[in-house]
């Protein structure tokens, strides 16, 4: 979700010079019907690797290269490899490649089913923005800058906020609150700007995306060690709204509250993002109706004939010519040996646990958030609160939810009563395997509650409004970077490849689940391999 666009506008600014409306909620009546249900990953096959029971192998196959996982950064290494003109087969255990950057669609739009957006990409990341040019998202370059598709660029108006029974712009509180709260907001935003243009002792950006691209100087690596919370205590930020603010941005990138991020996390939040254009502001978004989902079919059209879906990998052993990966084959109801000579791994950590037993073992630093996320169809007009009319982002104050973005917002035709909001709830308790508990425990009504009684604070007759909701339950949608995770030592020994032959790839080695950070380990990874070719 966007919330650094008017984080950094008042950064550039300060750097140069509540209660909630809580109306009697009442559910759809019997003479209004929402239909939906929830769908999600294909978890009843993967938790198959639970028992581990599985048939001998009746059947051989053999690749060159192997890659095990079918999200962003095994589509990005699989990019890597067709342009080296390398043989490789993808086994992915979906339905479709895309990982949490999956979409869905109905009669009124695409609608993303994760992630959603891609801020402009920092210079320092040539890689991603060569594939944004074969993507027809970067399309020329004026005065040194990069020209970006224009319908790609987030159209106005990009954000509002509900907070004190008013929409105001700007996800960052200012309607209705204190003075000193707004005084206090400003000395962050101040600090963070100070953040953002800050070096190392070895001349590198304190902040940056890669991360790997980070400056190592341990002033900084040592935020890494403290919560984002301790930090904001240790410089005397106490306001209610910095803290939701904060605590927001905190569940919009890693699914958790500021308790439980590295202050070096947090700032990276807000510190990290310095893309330019030449026809946009520093603070634009890249978006799509299917979110980040457009960048994956990109991805995919690199490797479309490569990939095979419903394949679940349960063993993978190395040997002395090469790799033997075992997979179930869902379609077929088999079980399929592979021999390659290397391997990408580009699953997630906790998969890894399981199916490479000669890998590192990774520990319970390696946290993954749970999330739901609903697509919630609105057959009429919406009805709304006062204040600024519906924006890209729709955030409500106070709420456990990140609020909604509305799909239909990039369409450029005569536009329609009818639109789809999608819906981001994560669960940021700190014990996240409860949280995961909770969010499969919960039933279809249960989570269809829980939405119209939050949406409605703001919109009084949604009830009335929605004619259906779809519900997906990410169990582990995202890793979080605890303190001691993204600069700690487990993760660098996680993330070394093994015997050459074995390489990693996932978001997760990064210790934030962004894109660039996928696309980044994905091409990573398969330079290695190319370099490292038996």
């Amino acid at each position: 979700m966007i919330t650094r666009r008017n984080f950094m506008r008042q950064s550039l600014q300060a750097a140069v010079g509540t209660t909630l409306l809580t109306p009697a909620f009442n559910a759809c009546t019997s003479e209004h019907i929402i239909t939906g249900k929830v769908i999600g990953p294909n978890a009843a096959l993967g938790h198959r690797l639970r028992d581990m029971k599985f048939e001998s192998p009746t059947q051989s196959k053999s690749t060159d290269v192997l890659i095990v996982g079918g999200g962003v950064a095994a589509l990005s290494a699989a990019r890597v490899l067709k342009q080296n003109n390398v043989s490789f087969h993808l086994l992915e255990l979906g339905t479709e490649a895309g990982g949490n950057s999956v979409a869905g669609k109905n009669h009124v739009t695409a609608y993303p089913w994760g992630a959603h957006y891609l801020p402009l990409p920092n210079h320092n990341d040539p890689e991603l923005i060569a594939f944004l040019k074969e993507a027809g998202v970067i399309i020329g370059e004026a005065n040194g800058l990069p020209v970006f598709q224009d319908y790609y660029l987030c159209f106005d108006p990009k954000e509002r906020l509900y907070i004190n029974n008013f929409w105001q712009d700007s996800l960052l509180p200012h309607e209705g609150i204190s003075l000193a709260e707004r005084e206090e907001i400003d000395r962050f935003t101040t600090l963070m700007h100070e953040y953002k243009i800050m070096k190392g002792r070895d001349g590198k950006d304190a902040f940056t995306i890669p991360i790997a691209m980070s400056s190592q100087d341990d002033v900084f690596l040592a935020l890494d060690k403290i919560s984002m919370h301790t930090f904001l205590i240790q410089h005397d930020f106490h306001s209610e709204a910095l803290h939701w603010y904060v605590d927001y941005c905190c569940a919009d990138d890693f699914g958790a509250t500021s308790r439980d991020v590295s202050a070096w996390a947090g700032i990276h939040y807000f510190a990290s993002r310095k893309g330019r254009a030449a026809n946009a502001s520093d603070d634009t978004l890249l978006t799509w109706p299917e979110g980040n989902n457009f960048l994956v079919k990109k991805l995919q059209a690199y490797c479309q004939d490569e990939i095979e879906t419903n394949a679940l990998v349960y063993g993978i052993t190395i040997k002395d010519d090469g790799v033997e990966v075992l997979f179930f084959d869902a379609k077929e109801n088999r079980t399929v040996s592979y021999h390659a000579r290397q391997v990408i791994l580009a699953t997630p950590q906790y998969i890894n646990n399981r199916i490479f037993p000669q890998g590192k073992t990774v520990s319970q630093s390696f946290q993954y958030a749970p999330w739901m996320i609903a697509n919630i169809t609105i057959g009429s007009s919406l009805s709304e609160r006062k204040g600024e009319q519906i924006a890209w982002d729709n955030v409500i104050f106070g709420s456990q939810s990140l609020g909604y973005v509305n799909a239909s917002h990039q369409y450029v035709g005569i536009a329609t009563a009818e639109k789809v909001l999608t819906y981001y709830y994560p669960l940021t308790g700190s014990d996240t395997t409860s949280e995961r508990r909770r969010a499969y425990e919960r039933g279809y009504d249960d989570w269809k509650e829980i939405i119209l009684k939050d949406l409605s604070k703001a919109h009084p007759n949604i009830a009335k409004e929605i004619t259906n909701i779809d519900i997906w339950i990410w169990g582990h949608g995202m890793i979080r970077p605890a303190p001691g995770l993204i600069w700690g030592q487990e993760i660098r020994e996680v993330a070394a490849s093994v015997d050459q032959k074995i390489f990693k790839a996932h978001s997760d080695l990064s210790g934030i689940s962004i894109f660039e950070e996928a696309f980044y380990q994905g091409h990573q990874a398969a330079k290695l391999c190319l370099k490292h070719r038996p």
